[in-house]
């Protein structure tokens, strides 16, 4: 997503100076590459993160060489990533002691989205910091919801993200159940989309799948599951009874025991269809 957002920045005619560990990243994206963080820190002004999780943001932070030990005041960084917003608040507050924003900017929209620069933002953070990152947002965004102060952006983007997990585990579950029934799955679709089942996963990634399509390169099933849990946590945090986690924490993590934790997270289709007799919903298994 990280490299996806680069591009239509780039393509908007700002330049980026990019740091991954797969030291071809940069380039691939169009940006210049960077020898470090710490490099990109000392030569931007506004930096974007895009990383796994909170343990990876903490850790290029505050781990060794981190980029909080050379931020300057008046920096902006925006966390792209999906995060523990009590994480977030604790970075902000210690970023705001070297005089730097530290803006949550949750991204949706998933790998197309990002490709056209048509993604939605969760905002959290300072509004002066949020209203100098619009001409970054503008060149990847179709919608940036500004969501409150430091973190509401991260907690509306675990929100999302626990729907989005559960509403597609279970029309996985359902399209499997459809095939093994010998309903017309394009059908069966059109059935889900004209009445009260329908949601993102039968509107957008369904009507490929049936046909092959996987839609590659989105969210992985360990991704998916590590969501889940960030979501479960900021429940803990709230105090808020978290009754319907356990299909998507089983089903994600039913999709990485068998092989699909590091593809796309639509694969959990095939882990169900693997424990009910092999089902594939378009051809067989191969």
């Amino acid at each position: 997503m990280g490299g996806r957002m680069t591009r239509c920045i780039v393509a908007g005619g700002m330049p980026v100076l990019g740091y991954d560990r797969d030291e071809a990243a940069a380039a691939r994206a169009g940006a210049t590459a960077a020898a470090s963080a710490r490099a990109i820190v000392e030569g931007a002004d506004i930096i974007l993160l895009s990383l796994p999780d909170s343990t990876v943001i903490e850790r290029v932070v505050e781990g060794d060489g981190g980029i909080i030990g050379h931020v300057r005041p008046g920096q902006i960084i925006a966390d792209m990533s999906t995060a523990s917003a009590a994480s977030t608040r604790r970075l902000a507050a210690r970023f705001a002691e070297k005089g730097v924003a530290f803006v949550d900017a949750g991204i949706s929209g998933g790998a197309a989205a990002a490709e056209k620069g048509a993604l939605t933002l969760m905002v959290g953070g300072d509004a002066g910091a949020v209203a100098r990152l619009e001409p970054v947002f503008a060149l990847i965004a179709r919608k940036v919801i500004v969501m409150g102060g430091s973190g509401a952006g991260h907690t509306a983007k675990l929100l999302n993200n626990f729907l989005n997990a559960v509403s597609l585990a279970a029309t996985a579950e359902v399209m499997v159940a459809g095939k093994k029934a010998g309903l017309d799955l394009h059908k069966l679709l059109e059935v889900l989309n004209a009445s009260s089942g329908v949601n993102f996963a039968t509107l957008n990634r369904f009507p490929k799948i049936v046909d092959g399509d996987y839609l590659e390169g989105g969210l992985t099933s360990k991704l998916m599951t590590k969501d889940v849990l960030l979501y479960c946590d900021l429940l803990h945090e709230l105090g808020v009874s978290s009754l319907n986690a356990a299909g998507p924490m089983a089903s994600f993590g039913l999709a990485t025991a068998l092989g699909y934790g590091d593809v796309i997270s639509n694969r959990v289709v095939d882990a169900i269809g693997d424990i009910s007799g092999g089902v594939r919903l378009h051809g067989s298994k191969e």
